[in-house]
């Protein structure tokens, strides 16, 4: 494995220094936000960071977790501390796609169409329990989720920036529900799980609430301008070729699983596409970001693999029959793909 000093940038002293005061500003300002979140939300601190980068790399985050572990909570409070628009949409079976991009209205007296615009034209969509809907209402996100914008009618509406969707989905009920289909799946940056939280958090929670729970409004630390300047920000965190060439080797190591590994030959059907590769190097500088520094490290990549890479894999019949998931996937090739 590299050391640290060959993983760096070969730049000046100044420029260095730039950089280190610039990553250090930015760790400053997004441990106010996490502060903030935590006046409301005990513990989850790992979910709260997979948010935070997808937020600050401009990819989607789908929340997957059983009920009563603050999904949709965490998500409410992290946009209740930003100036940002804020939307939520309870998914349900009888949704239509309308109901969430907007419509062409008729009216009649002047016999014009006029353009009713939906709750996605906002910065911040909460999708809650998006699979409680059927496959043509999940579709309707697909252009505002990979394209950035809503087409209604013959016009095209650029969405404001930023635009994310935080999406909950509760995985233990089949009964009124619909899996999402894969392009709904890869249009997910991430794709994270939430757990119980451990007995001493358990705890805490117990004493939050009987202490009234958080306070009622949480203060807005930041605004849409921040987030875009900590995107553009992380845009700037150096990424050594060799760590570059290393993501790569992963995601193609996913599409041909036997050439890296016999034992796992035949168990996947289809690996990680190239928009898998864009978010794994987007997200492993945002993990950098968040741990102050500006350039990334393999731990970075390490650490994000699974929630960018497990979704995007789909295994065979013969994996599910030796129950074998799309993250053991992801995790053996962690071992067996060499750490440059």
């Amino acid at each position: 494995m590299s050391d640290q000093m060959s993983l760096q940038p070969p730049i000046s002293a100044e420029e260095k220094a730039r950089l280190e005061k610039q990553a250090e500003d930015a760790c400053v300002l997004i441990k106010t936000l996490k502060d903030e979140v935590a006046k409301a939300v005990v513990g989850q601190q790992g979910i709260i960071d997979d948010l935070l980068v997808g937020l600050l790399s401009g990819g989607h985050v789908l929340v997957e977790g059983v009920p009563g572990l603050a999904k949709t909570t965490i998500i409410k409070h992290l946009s209740e501390c930003m100036r940002c628009d804020f939307q939520r949409i309870q998914f349900t079976p009888d949704l239509l796609p309308a109901d969430i991009v907007g419509s062409m209205m008729y009216n009649p007296k002047t016999m014009e169409f006029t353009t009713r615009k939906g709750p996605i034209f906002t910065n911040i969509l909460l999708a809650d329990e998006i699979n409680r809907c059927p496959p043509k209402v999940q579709s309707a996100l697909l252009e505002a989720m990979a394209e950035q914008q809503i087409t209604l009618g013959e016009t095209t509406y650029k969405l404001e920036q930023p635009f994310l969707v935080m999406a909950t989905e509760n995985p233990v009920e089949n009964e009124g529900t619909y899996p999402l289909p894969e392009a709904q799946l890869d249009r997910f940056m991430i794709k994270t799980y939430i757990t119980y939280n451990p007995a001493d958090e358990e705890l805490q929670i117990l004493e939050f609430i009987a202490n009234g729970g958080a306070k009622e409004v949480l203060d807005p630390v930041l605004g849409a301008e921040d987030i875009l300047s900590l995107r553009k920000i992380a845009k700037e965190v150096y990424m050594a070729d060799q760590l570059k060439q290393y993501i790569v080797d992963l995601v193609v190591a996913s599409r041909d699983i036997g050439t890296v590994s016999s034992e796992l030959d035949g168990l996947v059907k289809f690996g990680a596409s190239p928009r898998a590769t864009i978010a794994l190097t987007k997200a492993c500088r945002v993990r950098a970001l968040l741990a102050g520094r500006y350039y990334v490290i393999p731990d970075d990549i390490k650490s994000i693999a699974r929630a960018i890479l497990g979704h995007r894999i789909i295994t065979t019949y013969e994996a599910a029959a030796e129950e074998i998931t799309s993250y053991d996937i992801v995790d053996k090739l962690l071992e067996i793909i060499e750490v440059p």
